[in-house]
C-alpha cells in the first residue's frame, strides 16, 4: 500500500493519470498507483467541469451486485477506487498486476495537502455541524495556505427542489475545485450522481473519513489495515448498526468473489483444452 505524503504537486497534463478500469463482480474499479489517483483527481479539476469519484469496499461492491441502478451510477462514476483491501487484493488475484489500496481515509488528507500546494480551494459537504468544524479547524490548523472554500451540513431529510437548487448555488458560488462529500453509502454516492453536471466541481464520496481526518475516530494500525481488518473495528465501535451489514454483506462478497474466480478458472482450463 502506497500513501506517501510527499507531496507530488505536479503540472496537470493532458493525458489522464488512469487510462483502465478492472470488471468486479459488476462493477468497474480504476487501476493505477496510489500517486497516479491523487493526480487523475487533480487532472479532474483541471479538465471537467463536472465529475465525481467514489471510493469502493466490498459493502459497496455487493449493493452494487444487488442493485442494478446503483451498480450503474458507479461505473458512471470518472474514478473508482479500490478503497478496502480485499479489492486491491483481488485485483492483483484476478489481473496480475499490482494495485496500492486508495482509500478515502488516506486520500482525503493527501488531496488537502496537494491543494494547498497546487492552489486548489476546497468545499465540505455533509455529516454534522460539530464534525464540520472540526475538520475545518484541524485543515486550518495543518495547512493555513489552504483555500477553503466553504462548508455545508444538509438536513437529515429529503430535500425540497428549492432547498437542493440554493445548496447547489451556494457550492457553485463559492467556486470549490473539490467538494467532500460526506452522507454515507449509497446516499453520498446517489447524491453525486444526481448532482454530475449541476456542481461544477470535482466531487469525492469519503464517508468516514472527516472522521478519522479530524481525530474523532481513531484508525487501526497499518499493519491491522494491511491485513483488511478495518471492518472489524468498525464492527467494535457500532455493533448495534453494523452487524447486519457485515455479517451479511461480507459472507455475500466472499460467496459472489469465489463463484466468480471458480468461473474464471473454468473458462481458462476450457480454452486451454
Amino acid at each position: 500500500m502506497h500513501t506517501s505524503n510527499t507531496i507530488i504537486n505536479k503540472p496537470t497534463t493532458a493525458e489522464p493519470p488512469l487510462k483502465r478500469k478492472r470488471r468486479l463482480l459488476t462493477s468497474l474499479i480504476s487501476a493505477g498507483t496510489f500517486n497516479d489517483f491523487i493526480n487523475h483527481i487533480f487532472w479532474l479539476t483541471e479538465n471537467k467541469a463536472s465529475s465525481y469519484v467514489c471510493f469502493a469496499n466490498a459493502h459497496m461492491l455487493v449493493e452494487a451486485y444487488q442493485n442494478q441502478e446503483f451498480n450503474t451510477l458507479l461505473n458512471n462514476a470518472d474514478v473508482v477506487t479500490p478503497d478496502g483491501g480485499p479489492l486491491s487484493k483481488l485485483m492483483k488475484m484476478i489481473y496480475g498486476e499490482e494495485q496500492d489500496r486508495v482509500a478515502g481515509m488516506d486520500v482525503l488528507p493527501r488531496l488537502l495537502q496537494e491543494a494547498a500546494a497546487r492552489g486548489k480551494s476546497v468545499y465540505f459537504y455533509g455529516s454534522t455541524d460539530q464534525v464540520l468544524e472540526a475538520v475545518v479547524t484541524k485543515a486550518r490548523k495543518d495547512l493555513p495556505e489552504l483555500n477553503i472554500a466553504g462548508s455545508y451540513s444538509p438536513p437529515f431529510r429529503k430535500l425540497s427542489e428549492a432547498e437542493d437548487a440554493a445548496i447547489v448555488d451556494n457550492i457553485n458560488q463559492a467556486n470549490p475545485d473539490l467538494v467532500f462529500v460526506a452522507l454515507g453509502c449509497p446516499k453520498q454516492e446517489r447524491w453525486m450522481a444526481d448532482h454530475k453536471d449541476r456542481v461544477n466541481a470535482c466531487m469525492l464520496g469519503v464517508g468516514q473519513a472527516y472522521m478519522t481526518y479530524a481525530d474523532l475516530e481513531k484508525r487501526l494500525p497499518e499493519w491491522a489495515r494491511n491485513l483488511s481488518l478495518e471492518w472489524t473495528y468498525r464492527l467494535w465501535q457500532e455493533p448495534r448498526r453494523l452487524w447486519k451489514r457485515y455479517l451479511i454483506t461480507n459472507s455475500m462478497f466472499v460467496y459472489l468473489t469465489l463463484r466468480s474466480l471458480f468461473k474464471q478458472r473454468t473458462e481458462t482450463l476450457q480454452l486451454s483444452e
